[in-house]
């Protein structure tokens, strides 16, 4: 069997692991424990990242893995999985239906499949580089929206936002006014997907780790997003990390919005 795997593998997978969540998703007993003050975790990760971690010791023994609860699982320096079994986790606790399972892989350092499926709405969102991106078959393309003004943007909040002095909300407030309006809705791979699905002109958020951003971030690159760190750099698989994610000319114009902040991380 080849150690390099294909997008269908991760389709599959992700599919699988979807429904693991769909399972207990608004279980009224469901194990929730705290990793921080708001930083949850819920048996229904560890069952889902139990079972993507056989899928690829099984099928792809020796590769290296970047997983949320698990770690690091050393292996070939050439074949990298970054997985998050449950992106959203507070969301799913509170029986909020927007969720995800993000799954990609690089090959010797690039990203260059991903894969994030919503089980609520039977969502699949994969790509591949150089190949696009798609939505249960159907290509995606970024919305050009030039300006801020009539942009719909979203962002996120870091889980220490309470004591962190780069909690993100004097940006939050600046693009609130110079924009059709930001919305926050807890999961930041969907949130790209959505920007490579055209539901959403831009996104920003400062404080992630790569198993949030990597699989989302190829599908928004694929379907023709800018995807940087507020900084205008790339480099998605190390952490903590920013992003940055619009079209090329509404990425500039956020990039400078957020230059403007002596606090941003």
């Amino acid at each position: 069997m080849s150690n390099t795997p294909v997008l269908a593998d991760l389709e599959r997978m992700a599919r699988q692991a979807g429904s693991i969540l769909s399972q207990g998703y608004e279980q009224q007993d469901m194990q929730v424990d705290y990793k921080g003050e708001i930083d949850l975790v819920t048996e229904f990760d560890h069952r889902s990242e139990e079972y993507l971690l056989g899928e690829i010791a099984r099928n792809f023994p020796g590769n290296s893995v970047m997983a949320e609860e698990t770690g690091n699982i050393e292996g070939s320096d050439d074949h990298l999985w970054i997985i998050d079994p449950l992106d959203g986790t507070v969301n799913y606790a509170h029986g909020v239906p927007f969720f995800s399972v993000a799954i990609a892989y690089a090959y010797r350092g690039e990203l260059t499949l991903g894969a994030v499926y919503d089980p609520v709405r039977d969502e699949m969102f994969l790509a591949e580089k150089g190949c696009g991106a798609r939505l249960n078959g159907r290509p995606l393309k970024a919305k050009q929206v030039p300006d801020l003004g009539h942009s719909l943007l979203v962002t996120g909040f870091p889980y220490d936002v309470r004591t962190t002095p780069n909690n993100n909300l004097d940006n939050y407030t600046k693009f609130a006014l110079n924009s059709q309006g930001v919305r926050r809705l807890g999961s930041a791979a969907l949130d790209l997907c959505y920007i490579g699905a055209g539901r959403f002109d831009g996104y920003w958020e400062l404080s992630l780790k790569a198993w949030d951003l990597c699989a989302g971030a190829l599908v928004a690159m694929e379907a023709g997003a800018k995807v940087t760190d507020v900084g205008g750099k790339v480099n998605f698989l190390k952490h903590p990390l920013s992003v940055l994610a619009a079209n090329p000319v509404l990425h500039q114009k956020m990039l400078q919005v957020l230059e403007l902040h002596k606090d941003v991380g």
